[in-house]
């Protein structure tokens, strides 16, 4: 299996190219490759100009998204939703050279082209318009609690849906609904002129039904004709563990709904981590900072440490040193699917408090001992090692 390629590669880009500059490579690879001007071609030739299409088109899928194309650059193939097996090349709405001109240029289709069109074999003038509803942007907020187990929220939107009076046919009686009289029910028309060039042939959208094909003389009175309704209903989202602040959640089919009942669009949740009073995160790592007395260092003690699954004891040695990062391994986050394996450590950092004030008593005891050998600076191995350490943190 031929390994991928760079997405910017295959739309002869560099990293950090414009949307601008994304659609216009796009637009030249499309009008290049696509299999209706390849017809005529031999089987190879046929076969190569599917190949890079769909190359093309998985490319600009992915770069033309301002999210995924974060995801990509950052995590390259790894970050974009569902792998590299994950683009549906159906499911890009471009099934032929006039839905990619539609899609690009704003519905001209090949009139904004001015006579580009046809090239394998006039297909495209019976190509009803497709349709698909708008997506939904939201946000959930999540404590690092819910993070570590994954969970479901429950996500209150307001959206179109299917009218249920007319069932989304834009009226109630079928026998209302009458093919258009000038498109003939393709939703375009057609129109031929002779050039110097020889003879095009140029579509547009139909003027009477805007695309349609069919016109309605009874619209629904729910509706006003158009088979969507507002609608403020709750979606329940499941939360994989391990998600990390501005990711996106992509729930298929759960945007806005399409007239004339066509495809779904999409709900992309956003998450929104709430900081931790404690704990620090680092991608899966979590850091927590503990500060012990002097004497506790100098006799060891027995420390709580919280932890997502609740609070874990830590025994310190005696002779503890400020700076000190204790690893509790596995006490961190998880990996995201499709984002790693295995499981963060926590890292305690401890730190002694020395007293700015003594009393009388205090500092006599203090300086009878400030003579003792074991109040000495002892730079053995461990300690100097432990010092290179924190000169290494300034």
């Amino acid at each position: 299996m031929a390994q991928k390629r760079d997405y910017y590669e295959v739309l002869g880009l560099q990293k950090g190219a414009s949307a601008d500059d994304i659609k216009s490579a796009y637009r030249k690879a499309a009008l290049k490759w696509h299999p209706d001007r390849w017809v005529n071609g031999t089987d190879q030739e046929k076969k190569t100009a599917e190949e890079n299409f769909k190359e093309a088109s998985e490319a600009y899928t992915v770069l033309s998204d301002p999210d995924k194309k974060a995801r990509y650059d950052q995590f390259g193939f790894s970050g974009v939703e569902n792998g590299a097996g994950g683009f549906d090349f159906n499911g890009a709405g471009f099934s032929n050279l006039n839905d990619i001109l539609r899609d690009l240029f704003g519905g001209a289709g090949f009139g904004g082209f001015g006579g580009f069109s046809g090239f394998g074999g006039g297909n495209q003038g019976t190509q009803k318009r497709s349709y698909r509803g708008r997506d939904i942007r939201t946000s959930v907020t999540l404590t690092l609690e819910e993070i570590a187990n994954g969970c479901e929220k429950d996500v209150t939107i307001e959206r179109s849906r299917p009218c249920a009076d007319c069932g989304g046919k834009g009226t109630k009686n079928s026998s209302d609904i009458k093919t258009c009289p000038t498109c003939k029910g393709q939703g375009q028309v057609q129109s031929v002129s002779n050039s110097l060039f020889g003879r095009t042939i140029t579509y547009n959208t139909c003027p009477q039904c805007n695309g349609e094909g069919q016109i309605v003389s009874n619209p629904c009175r729910s509706c006003n004709g158009s088979g969507l309704v507002r609608k403020r209903e709750t979606v329940r989202v499941k939360i994989p563990a391990g998600v990390e602040n501005g990711m996106q959640i992509n729930v298929r089919g759960e945007g806005h709904a399409a007239p004339h009942n066509g495809v779904n669009g999409d709900l992309l949740v956003v998450i929104k981590e709430v900081e931790h009073p404690e704990l620090k995160r680092d991608g899966n790592n979590l850091f927590y900072t503990r500060i012990i007395s002097v004497m506790d260092a100098m006799l060891g003690c027995e420390i709580s440490v919280p932890c997502l699954d609740g609070n874990y004891k830590v025994k310190l040695e005696a002779g503890t040193q400020s700076g000190t990062v204790v690893k509790l391994r596995g006490k961190g986050l998880p990996s995201v699917q499709g984002y790693g394996s295995g499981r963060g450590d926590l890292y305690v950092k401890i730190l002694v408090w020395i007293p700015r004030k003594l009393s009388r008593d205090e500092r006599k005891t203090m300086e009878k001992m400030q003579n003792s050998k074991s109040f000495t600076p002892d730079l053995s191995r461990d300690d100097r090692t432990l010092f290179e350490k924190e000169k290494n943190i300034f």
